[in-house]
């Protein structure tokens, strides 16, 4: 069964991103972005690809972000 985990600090960023676990992104209880994987982040920003030509940048004060782990 799949599991959520909601990401917030440095680290658990970084877990995310070496392991390549798929990413959910929320902003106003909406679902903007299922199944990227994280590429780059910073204290103001994420930026998850989900393909090969689609690379998004999110605000992290704007957004929530969730690890879906199976």
């Amino acid at each position: 069964m799949a599991t959520n985990r909601r990401l917030e600090s440095e680290a658990d960023f970084q877990e995310a991103m070496e392991q390549e676990r798929t990413v959910r992104v929320f902003r106003d209880d909406d679902m903007i972005n299922a199944g990227g994987l994280i590429i780059r982040f910073d204290s103001s920003m994420i930026a998850i690809q989900s393909s090969v030509s689609d690379l998004d940048y999110y605000d992290r004060e704007a957004c929530e972000f969730y690890e879906l782990r199976r």
